[in-house]
């Protein structure tokens, strides 16, 4: 079943499409005509309706998702490429402002440094004038020969995407958080240790501190099974309250 529809809350869409198309390890597919559920994986958020239909239950759970839905306005899809590009970009994001990813990954690109041959036959120097640094050129090294089967993961379950992609030097549980998310389209996680995401529960929720991963594990849990498209609000969110992106 496609998603076609988008729901509005108070008069207004929910999400705003950010494009249609989300590209397989073989390929590039429509999001909307992809199942809304897979065997293994579960819930798939394939369109903005499946966004809709999340921040609508989040505003019934707790009214202030709806405060923070009156400031952000609509919400975007965030569908992203799977395979190794994604991961790759990821990497790129780390421990660096999203205009410093952004700089990066547009002059990794232009030099068509992004696909795992391209990586492998780079020397350090092209690596770096892309400008990565010496930790992160060891890291591209090791996902480029890490050979992860992208195709498999699409109906693999959220623990064990996130345990296979750990494996892979560089790749710590909040890229395979954001991986999971965006380019597998999994309902149900979240990057509990995302600064950006604990800031924003702190200011919405009137916390008396920033949650710390472990508390902000447990403040998620009540938000099963769109704890995706509660991320996708405190983000948003955290964009107006701090006036500065928390993510690419």
């Amino acid at each position: 079943m496609g998603c076609v529809a988008v729901n509005m809350w108070r008069g207004k869409p929910l999400a705003a499409q950010e494009g249609s198309r989300f590209a397989g390890a073989g390929g590039g597919d429509v999001a909307s005509d992809q199942p809304k559920f897979l065997p293994g994986a579960g819930r798939i958020i394939q369109c903005d309706a499946c966004v809709s239909e999340g921040a609508d239950w989040l505003v019934a759970l707790d009214s202030r998702f709806a405060r923070a839905l009156e400031l952000t306005g609509p919400l975007p899809l965030r569908r992203k490429p799977e395979g190794f590009a994604e991961l790759l970009s990821a990497i790129v994001s780390q421990q660096v402002s999203v205009a410093s990813a952004n700089a990066i990954w547009k002059r990794m690109k232009e030099a068509k440094l992004t696909g795992p041959r391209k990586i492998q036959w780079a020397t350090d120097e092209d690596l770096r004038a892309a400008g990565l640094s010496r930790q992160k050129i060891r890291y591209a090294r090791a996902l480029a020969e890490a050979r992860i089967d992208f195709k498999t993961l699409r109906n693999t379950p959220d623990a064990e995407v996130i345990a296979t992609l750990v494996q892979v030097p560089g790749i710590g549980v909040w890229t395979a958080e954001i991986y999971a998310m965006f380019s597998l389209g999994r309902a149900d996680v979240f990057a509990h240790g995302d600064l950006a995401l604990q800031e924003a529960a702190r200011v919405l929720f009137d916390l008396p501190a920033r949650p710390k991963e472990r508390e902000m594990r447990q403040i998620a849990k009540a938000w099963s099974p769109w704890r995706s498209v509660a991320a996708r609000i405190l983000w948003a969110y955290y964009r107006v309250a701090k006036d500065r992106e928390g993510i690419r």
